[in-house]
């Protein structure tokens, strides 16, 4: 009997608890469910790491110390200390980011940063997050951000727009990196899964590349939580230093 593989079978939102209100689909999704464990797993760190606090850390205060510390560290390095009271935003968004793709690299989890609508919504929050911040901060003279200095005025028709056209595309180049480097890792990961199905005792050989590809993608689960969280820290740090 023929096996079907469907690699992109993982990233199906499945409902797991049906709701309608008032004719609208709001059931509880599979999605929703590992959004829901990211957050509990965050807190338990965040709340037993700190709650018993000991001069020589333990294994769970060392690993929220260190958090804390590395968070705080890209927040003091690429915006300053007028960042810091941005901090809390920051820290929640690369720990959600972070445990997002380590979860998915649990067999038979969910993968939530494999949805674009999961990514696209943390981007736009981050975009419209600093663009508010830079109108309270500088009010219109932040539209000055658009306008390079000491170039010719006929130029500025040319510069102005394509300012503006990169200003507004962060919040695609954001989403869409993180959604694409978890979409084709697990997607390869399932591939090279099914094929240790298909081949029976030659399994050794794909079972060992994923073995190889389940390293890269830890690396890469990590490095896609810097690279999301350092680059909302550097428009953090425009809208506020207007540079």
């Amino acid at each position: 009997m023929a096996i079907e593989l469907h690699p992109l079978e993982q990233f199906t939102i499945e409902r797991v608890l049906p709701v309608r209100l008032h004719g609208l689909d709001v059931s509880y999704t599979n999605a929703a469910l590992a959004m829901t464990a990211i957050v509990a797993l965050i807190a338990a760190l965040t709340i037993f790491g700190t709650r018993r606090a000991a001069l020589v850390p333990g294994r769970v205060q060392s690993l929220a110390e260190l958090s804390y510390e590395f968070v705080a560290d890209m927040l003091q390095s690429t915006v300053g200390p007028q960042g810091l009271p941005f901090f809390p935003f920051i820290f929640s968004l690369f720990m959600f980011i972070l445990f997002a793709n380590l979860l998915g690299l649990i067999p038979y989890s969910f993968t939530v940063t494999g949805q674009i609508i999961v990514t696209f919504a943390l981007a736009i929050v981050v975009f419209i997050g600093v663009t508010i911040v830079g109108f309270v901060k500088h009010g219109l003279h932040f539209l000055r951000f658009f306008v390079p200095e000491g170039v010719p005025a006929l130029l500025l028709v040319i510069l102005v727009p394509i300012e503006v056209l990169s200003y507004c595309i962060r919040p695609f180049t954001l989403s869409i990196r993180l959604f694409a480097n978890m979409l084709a890792g697990h997607t390869m990961l399932g591939i090279f899964a099914g094929f240790a199905a298909l081949i029976g005792a030659l399994a050794i050989f794909p079972v060992a590349i994923d073995v190889m590809l389940l390293a890269l993608e830890l690396l890469v689960a990590v490095l896609q939580a810097y690279v999301f969280a350092i680059l909302s820290c550097l428009y953090l740090n425009d809208a506020i230093h207007m540079h």
